[in-house]
């Protein structure tokens, strides 16, 4: 019966090219993270009559996430350089996509303003905050806050000393233990109240203390003596935090902190300067190795994690600005033909008073 057997193969075809199509349109729930790109920061950072004739290049590093398809879930989940999340983890329960990302949006804004006054403050000048306190958006799952916090709720105060920025709550609690209590002062409905949460551990570091909650500062700026730009496109998060403040302090001062080296790095930081944790370290030293970066600097949070994605760039754990200033005041001035002979005096020298 070669007809009957032709058809039957011709059906088997159609229903193999079906699924195959069918594919690319099944969405999951999951992901793809994966390394995306190193940009020159002078590409994006201006100050007010800076300098920024350097030899040596500071790089943000980004990662780049996608919904997947069947078929894409499957690539990266056999792929060496991506991690498969579900899309759960990452946006909180409760929290629409077009929310989760405005609050990306403002925690970009907040890095952005934060570089700038430790950058200044660090060159000597007087830099005021204005803010209205830092708001709640949203809740992890299994949070200590949930049920006592509200979203909208505004801290103002943590632990009775005032706070204007978001990462001076973040900063205050990582300084506890984790099963502390943490005492909050907050604004809800024009009301002002006291609040008691005991702090849990982080779920991306079971070392680390958490409120569990996602909070951004509400309308804040600082009062700037100088202009400066910093056009980052639709790169959001607050994760480029240190490396803004570095290629800030570059240009506000003579000379080349990088020493004619090409440095990446990657970090939040606050505004007492302590540098924090952030996602995709692993894909983002494949990025900046794959852009020719030396040296990656990395929380020390997330050193380990970057260890693995390492092939040949020397990573430079970090806590503190002042670490990631007194590793480059250290290097030696680079062999490359464009390196500049004169590094100017390291702002590590001159903190403000």
């Amino acid at each position: 019966m070669p007809g009957t057997k032709r058809k039957s193969k011709l059906t088997l075809l159609l229903v193999v090219v079906g699924l195959f199509i069918a594919g690319y349109f099944i969405r999951t729930d999951h992901l793809l993270v994966m390394p995306g790109s190193a940009q020159d920061l002078r590409e994006m950072v201006a100050v007010e009559n800076g300098d920024g004739d350097d030899r040596g290049k500071f790089y943000l590093v980004t990662v780049a996430q996608r919904q997947t398809n069947l078929w894409s879930l499957i690539y990266g989940s056999l792929h060496p350089d991506i991690e498969v999340q579900r899309l759960s983890s990452v946006i909180p329960r409760g929290m629409q996509e077009q929310e989760y990302h405005e609050l990306l949006g403002q925690l970009m804004a907040e890095s952005k303003n934060t570089a700038r006054v430790i950058a200044l403050r660090r060159a000597g000048y007087d830099v005021e905050i204005v803010s209205e306190g830092v708001v709640v958006a949203g809740f992890l799952d299994q949070s200590p806050s949930r049920g006592i916090l509200e979203k909208g709720d505004l801290i103002t105060a943590i632990d009775g000393r005032k706070t204007h920025l978001a990462g001076e709550v973040i900063s205050t609690v990582q300084q506890r233990r984790v099963g502390d209590t943490v005492k909050l002062t907050v604004m809800r409905d024009s009301s002002r109240i006291e609040l008691a949460v005991t702090t849990a551990a982080h779920p991306d570091d079971p070392a680390l203390p958490a409120l569990g909650v996602y909070i951004s500062t509400l309308e804040w700026k600082p009062v700037l003596p100088l202009k400066i730009d910093l056009e980052t496109g639709e790169i959001a998060g607050p994760s480029a935090g240190l490396m803004f403040v570095l290629e800030i302090l570059n240009q506000l001062q003579p000379g080349d902190l990088t020493g004619g080296h090409l440095v990446a790095g990657t970090g939040t930081i606050d505004i007492n300067e302590q540098v924090g944790p952030i996602g995709g370290v692993f894909q983002k030293v494949i990025a900046a190795e794959k852009a020719g970066a030396e040296y990656f600097f990395v929380p020390v949070e997330n050193y380990e994690e970057a260890r693995k994605a390492v092939r040949r760039i020397t990573l430079v754990p970090v806590k503190t600005l002042q670490e990631a200033l007194e590793h480059l005041e250290a290097l030696p001035l680079s062999g490359r033909k464009e390196a500049t002979p004169d590094r100017g005096e390291s702002a590590a020298r001159n903190p403000a008073a």
